[in-house]
């Protein structure tokens, strides 16, 4: 199977984030990503974005996982960020009952060219693991700064949903050790890394930059679009 079965279902949700975002499209120069406001809206190349995002050594010291609250009911409708993404990114729509408990439905890893049938056997996952973030500048943001992070509804590249298998072989890592085992993913995988990064005013590392670079030389330098979180 390919990944041309799931285009119309993930990046199309990606594709209506950017053009609502593209709507708002304010004035870009060579360094807007990083003299952008909270809440403004930037379009440039993801090479230009690259090359926007401080380069800084990382350090874990402090970290725990549940400095990030997920999932949480943000709108309180009764489902949480895990199964509003789920929601969100079916290739054929689960049933909703109670609780919001989801069952049947199918889904599509692009981590691994997979399809999957039910929710049981996915994982969401943070596109920048909370680790990476918080080595990254979360260690210095309030604790609702991280909360609104780790259920970023705002970016439909911030979390997506993958087969648990791919999700925990990625675990922590940057794509300087870890990249999605579907070869013609890496693109999107990198591009939306750096458009994550952006969104949340994170810094990468040089071995982070290294190996982001040696990818995007093999990539289109597309356009990427990023509200501003913080």
């Amino acid at each position: 199977m390919t990944f041309e079965r799931t285009r119309p279902v993930r990046l199309a949700r990606i594709a209506a984030a950017t053009a609502v975002l593209a709507a708002l499209l304010i004035p870009t120069t060579a360094d807007a990503a990083s003299a952008a406001e909270p809440g403004e809206t930037v379009t440039l190349p993801v090479r230009d974005a690259l090359a926007q995002l401080p380069v800084r050594a990382e350090d874990r010291t402090g970290y725990e996982r549940t400095k990030f609250r997920h999932w949480i009911d943000a709108d309180k409708d009764g489902c949480n960020t895990r199964a509003e993404v789920l929601k969100a990114e079916a290739v054929i729509a689960p049933t909703q009952g109670a609780n919001c408990s989801l069952t049947g439905g199918e889904w599509y890893s692009p981590y691994d060219d997979r399809y999957i049938d039910g929710p049981r056997g996915l994982d969401i996952d943070h596109l920048v693991p909370l680790a990476e973030a918080w080595d990254s500048g979360a260690y210095a943001w309030t604790a609702k700064e991280r909360e609104n992070y780790a259920n970023d509804l705002g970016d439909g590249r911030a979390l997506i949903a993958v087969s648990a298998a791919s999700n925990r072989s990625k675990a922590d890592q940057d794509p300087s050790t870890w990249l999605p085992p579907a070869q013609g993913y890496r693109c999107q995988y990198v591009t939306d890394w750096i458009a994550d990064k952006t969104r949340w005013g994170l810094s990468i590392d040089a071995t982070e930059e290294a190996a982001l670079t040696g990818e995007l030389s093999r990539c289109p330098n597309a356009p990427i679009t990023v509200m501003t979180a913080r």
